[in-house]
């Protein structure tokens, strides 16, 4: 039997929720579309300085994923994420695929935060940590989730050379993330 205070939790939590559902919903699709240009800074990776979209599809595909950047802390599940794409780095490097990582944020101290997110360490080839200060490509590409302590849906998709995307996949919430099989899997070979 249910007691009061768990229909009352069950109760708050699915308005808590529900408007998070309804957001994701409403995120950008741009599969079958031109992905918008970018130039974002460099924070760590293969990539050095500004990159800009544009420019690397002219040597192949794009695999872009988008983080929570710094929503108040590191995101565990986003640290989980990049280490199993750093696992299969070879594998994106096979298929002539850069990997960008775009790390979400106001512009005060997100050069900081995301050197916090890395813990020092670099990122091997082809991955590069992208900074998106104020939220330039999220707001762009119709990624941001504009709740408290939030900021960016977490999002993978892969760009073709011809600047079209191939495939996009948004999580409604902080899990539910893309893999690298999935990713990989929409690389033309």
């Amino acid at each position: 039997m249910r007691t009061p205070y768990k229909l009352a939790f069950s109760a708050i939590l699915a308005c808590c929720l529900a408007p998070v559902i309804a957001s994701a919903d409403a995120v950008a699709d741009w599969r079958g579309k031109l992905a918008p240009d970018f130039k974002l800074s460099a924070a760590s990776g293969s990539l050095q300085g500004d990159v800009q979209l544009s420019e690397l599809l002219k040597d192949g595909p794009v695999a872009i994923v988008v983080l929570r950047g710094y929503p108040g802390y590191q995101c565990p599940i986003c640290s989980r994420q990049v280490g199993q794409l750093i696992k299969r780095r070879s594998e994106f490097e096979a298929k002539h695929a850069q990997v960008l990582l775009i790390y979400p944020g106001d512009v005060r101290d997100l050069g900081e935060k995301a050197d916090e997110f890395l813990k020092g360490s670099r990122l091997p080839p082809p991955l590069t940590l992208l900074l998106d200060p104020g939220y330039e490509f999220t707001d762009a590409y119709g990624l941001r989730w504009d709740a408290p302590r939030e900021t960016a849906y977490p999002t993978a998709m892969v760009i073709n050379q011809d600047g079209s995307v191939a495939w996009q996949v948004t999580s409604g919430g902080h899990g539910d993330r893309a893999n690298p099989d999935e990713i990989l899997s929409h690389l033309p070979n």
